[in-house]
């Protein structure tokens, strides 16, 4: 898959040191995978959600949450938030979704 964009991953971690390190896994996972859809990215990731039309992730256990728009046919993944648990339950994410 070709993820867009990996600067907001790193944007996210110069600020969330501990995010790093999970933030990089993911991204090495996916560029490696071609998912046909949700039910083969939670063989990977289990705990993968679907918020109308977001995948979300949980990082760092459970400590951020990833949100991204997965296109299947295109294989892109589409990186919308890096959010913390604090800005996560603030809602504002489920606008872009």
């Amino acid at each position: 898959m070709n993820v867009i964009s990996r600067k907001k991953l790193e944007a996210f971690w110069r600020g969330h040191p501990d995010s790093k390190a999970p933030l990089k896994s993911w991204y090495n996972t996916c560029r490696k995978v071609r998912w046909k859809n949700l039910d083969e990215v939670q063989e990977i990731y289990p705990h993968a959600d679907l918020v109308g039309d977001c995948t979300l992730f949980n990082i760092g256990g459970n400590k951020y949450r990833l949100i991204v728009k997965i296109r299947y046919r295109h294989q892109r993944i589409y990186v919308i938030h890096v959010l913390t648990h604090q800005d996560y339950d603030k809602g504002k994410w489920k606008d872009d979704c």
